[in-house]
Formats: C-alpha cells, sequence, structure tokens
C-alpha cells in the first residue's frame, strides 16, 4: 500500500499540506506548514521532506509557484489512512438538516429533490441523487381501477411505499365482481414477488386458474401482455437523477477559467447519463468515495465523487455529493452519511 511508503514525518507533512490547500485552493510552502501545523521541525526540514513526498509521486510542484499541492494518489492515502474518523452531526445540525430535507414533502422524489439541494448547500459540492431500482421492488399488492368501459388501471403498490400505475386495455366492461376476483387471484399469486419476477413468470403463474368466463378473459389479457405490462424496467430501473444547484459549484475556484467551467456544465447537462455510472461504484459499507482518474468515465478525471447507500425496504438509491479533488472529505463524508440514514429514515 501506499501508505507503508512514508514514514511518520512524511504522513504528517503530507497530511498538512492537503489540509492547507483544501482550506485555502493556494499551494503550500515549508514555511506555511511549519507556521500553521506545529509539525515540530524546521521549515528547511519539511522543504527537504516536501521534496520527498514530491519524488514518491503525492504532490506535485507547480511552476509558478514556491508550494506544492496534493496528487490524486495523496487524496486517495489522505481518504484511506491518514484522515480522522469523521465525526457524527450534533443534535442541532441534524435536526435543522431533518427539516430542510422533509419540508418538500413525504413523497420520495421530494425528498429526494430537496436532500441533493441541501447536501450541495451544505457542502459546496454538487448534490446527486438516484431513486431506487423499482423494477427491483416487490408488489405488496394491487388494485383494478376502472377507467372506462375498455380501459382499467392497475394501481401496483410496492415495498418502500412506491406505487406505480399501469393502463390495461381490455375489449369490453367487465363487471365489478370479476374485476373484484381478478385482483384476488393476482394478489395471492403474486404479492412478494419483484416485479422483474413478475415479468418473467406471469403466464404460468396464471395458467392453471378455474375461473368463470369474464374473470378468464380478463386473466388471458394478462397472460398474453404480461411482459408488456409490466415491462418497468426502462424507465424505472436506473431510478430518478436528482442534481442539486451547479451554483455552488461554480463558487470553486477550480471553475474560474472557461475550459473547467465548460467541463462541469456538459456533465450537469447529462444527469441520465450519471446514473449507470454512479449505481456501478464500489461501496464499503454503503459509502464509496472515487478520485480523479478512478472514474470510468474521463470526463470525471477532475473530480471526486462521495455516495452512500439509503435504503426503503428492498429498494437502495443513492445520494452523495461531486465536486473537485480538493474537497473537505471529512465534512462531505459526515454529511452524505448521515442524509443516506436520514433519507432511509424519512422514506420508511
Amino acid at each position: 500500500m501506499p501508505s507503508q511508503q512514508l514514514t511518520d514525518r512524511e504522513r504528517r507533512v503530507l497530511e498538512a499540506v492537503i489540509q492547507s490547500y483544501v482550506e485555502t485552493a493556494e499551494p503550500a510552502g515549508s514555511r506555511t506548514i511549519s507556521r500553521r501545523f506545529g509539525i515540530g521541525v524546521s521549515p528547511a526540514t519539511i522543504r527537504n521532506t516536501m521534496s520527498d513526498l514530491e519524488e514518491k509521486g503525492f504532490l506535485i510542484h507547480p511552476h509558478t509557484s514556491a508550494g506544492r499541492v496534493p496528487t490524486e494518489m495523496a487524496y486517495r492515502i489522505y481518504v484511506d489512512s491518514l484522515m480522522a474518523v469523521a465525526p457524527s452531526l450534533d443534535a442541532g445540525s441534524r435536526e435543522l438538516l431533518r427539516g430542510e430535507i422533509s419540508a418538500g414533502g413525504s413523497a420520495i422524489e421530494a425528498i429526494l429533490r430537496r436532500a441533493a439541494q441541501v447536501l450541495g448547500v451544505l457542502t459546496h459540492e454538487l448534490g446527486i441523487a438516484i431513486g431506487p431500482q423499482l423494477a427491483q421492488a416487490r408488489l405488496e399488492r394491487l388494485e383494478l381501477v376502472r377507467l372506462s368501459a375498455e380501459r382499467l388501471l392497475m394501481v401496483l403498490r410496492l415495498t418502500g411505499g412506491a406505487a406505480q400505475s399501469i393502463f390495461v386495455e381490455v375489449p369490453g366492461e367487465i363487471a365489478e365482481a370479476a374485476m373484484a376476483e381478478v385482483s384476488r387471484i393476482l394478489n395471492e399469486r403474486l404479492a412478494g414477488l419483484s416485479l422483474r419476477e413478475i415479468r418473467a413468470t406471469l403466464a404460468d403463474r396464471l395458467r392453471d386458474t378455474s375461473v368463470g368466463r369474464e374473470e378468464k378473459e380478463l386473466l388471458n389479457i394478462f397472460i398474453q401482455e404480461g411482459e408488456q405490462i409490466f415491462d418497468l424496467t426502462k424507465p424505472l430501473d436506473e431510478g430518478p437523477v436528482v442534481l442539486g444547484q451547479t451554483s455552488v459549484l461554480v463558487e470553486q475556484p477550480e471553475f474560474a477559467n472557461a475550459t473547467s467551467l465548460r467541463r462541469l456544465l456538459e456533465l450537469t447537462d447529462r444527469p441520465d447519463a450519471l446514473g449507470p455510472m454512479v449505481r456501478r461504484r464500489p461501496a464499503s459499507g454503503g459509502l464509496s468515495i472515487t478520485i480523479g482518474s478512478e472514474h470510468a468515465d474521463p470526463q470525471l478525471t477532475d473530480f471526486t465523487m462521495v455516495t452512500a447507500e439509503f435504503h426503503a425496504g428492498g429498494l437502495a438509491g443513492v445520494i452523495g455529493v461531486i465536486g473537485p479533488t480538493r474537497m473537505p472529505y471529512e465534512k462531505v463524508i459526515t454529511l452524505v452519511t448521515h442524509t443516506s440514514r436520514l433519507i432511509s429514515e424519512l422514506i420508511d
């Protein structure tokens, strides 16, 4: 591991350089480190140590400055082994966060939209949230509602409080008693299954029913057209991708020039493309941190993404932030982790 390459002094100097650069966005010099962080050695010794860290690939030396800035490898080692354990939020901050996120209502999408916005404002990064993959949700119950003589509405109540409505075309008016019996059969044979399982096995589960003519006609519609009726994967598998306010990120010095700002805007112009990428990211204990070139997408090489899973029943979604690699990792990790837990509580 890279951390094993470092002496104790190198670790302390590297941690100080990272903290200084995160706070100021300015390359850190040996005198600054000596004055601000109490390393206990002279500026000359710190300068030599910084040179050693540069040779090992942890610092770079911008040609216009006497100071040094961290590399991707430096941020990775900082997150993995140098950073202090992220503290928990105090009670006042927790209640403030809960109030802000729940202010928009109890619907999943409203909670996620508020969470992405609030998280972005608090961290000064770009908040991102991805809704649950509803095709993996399990059916709790369904209801059939008549809309007209030739059209029914099937309402699916899913785990985690989600719901989905599907139109079903019928050849003619179905009696209320027949609709009620078909609803009973569908609930009896499909409840507890995921939408994906229902779509794959619906015909086999309904074929051996012994019912009257009207009920049989309606069940045959589900048998013959079940794959189309329950084909929810395309709009729902990815879940809604919600982004916070780009303006909070534009204020970062990394986006002061036109080229970097254009890269940011290109990123935020395609939120749906971020969805699969975020879902594929590795997670440790529900938290995932990818830095720079660790991203599969080259457009994210200047960014860090910190995300955590939230859960609602059997469903899972993602909440987090995207920002420049220079970010206050302890603060961001604390807020993202707590927000993921809070969303789980609010949705449940």
